[in-house]
C-alpha cells in the first residue's frame, strides 16, 4: 500500500461589510439566505442543501459544476455565539472521496456602521495535494457573495 501524505495549511481573511453584525450573522444562520450565497451560483447545480444551525447541528451540501462530479460539504457546528462567533468543522469530498478536513472560526465584530468579519481556517488535505491556494480563493469568493447578500438586504432595509 502506498502512503499518501497529508498536507497541512491555514489562512485568514479579514473583511468589512456595510451591514450590522446581526445582519451578517443572519446570512449564516438562516437556511434560505445561506443557500443563496453559499451553494447557488452561475453554473452550479445544487443536489442537496440542509442546515441545522445549532451547536452540534450540521450543514450538508451536495452540488456539481456544469454537470461535473458531485462535490460534497459536510459541516458540524462546534460553537455558536449569536452575532459574534461561529466555529465549524467540515469535510469536503469529490465524487464521494474525502479530500479535505477543516476547522474554521468566523468572528463578527462591530465597526462603525458595519461589521468586521475575521475568518480563520486550518486545513488537512487528505489526497497528498496542496489545495490551500484554491481553498483560500474559494473562501474569498464565497465571502464576496456574502457581501452581495448582506449589503443588498441592508440597503433595502
Amino acid at each position: 500500500m502506498t502512503a499518501i501524505a497529508t498536507v497541512q495549511a491555514s489562512f485568514s481573511i479579514d473583511r468589512f461589510y456595510a451591514a450590522s453584525p446581526a445582519e451578517v450573522f443572519a446570512a449564516f444562520s438562516n437556511a434560505e439566505r445561506k443557500r443563496r450565497w453559499f451553494a447557488e451560483g452561475e453554473g452550479w447545480e445544487v443536489d442537496e442543501f440542509s442546515l441545522d444551525f445549532r451547536v452540534g447541528g450540521s450543514e450538508r451540501s451536495r452540488f456539481r459544476f456544469q454537470g461535473g462530479p458531485e462535490v460534497s460539504n459536510d459541516t458540524t457546528y462546534l460553537d455558536i455565539v449569536t452575532d459574534q462567533r461561529i466555529v465549524i468543522a467540515y469535510v469536503m469530498a469529490l465524487a464521494g472521496i474525502p479530500f479535505s478536513a477543516s476547522l474554521a472560526t468566523i468572528e463578527f465584530k462591530p465597526e462603525g456602521n458595519g461589521t468586521r468579519l475575521a475568518y480563520v481556517e486550518q486545513d488537512s488535505f487528505l489526497d497528498g495535494q496542496d489545495g490551500s491556494a484554491d481553498r483560500e480563493a474559494g473562501c474569498r469568493g464565497l465571502l464576496e457573495l456574502l457581501a452581495g447578500e448582506v449589503e443588498k438586504v441592508s440597503v433595502a432595509a
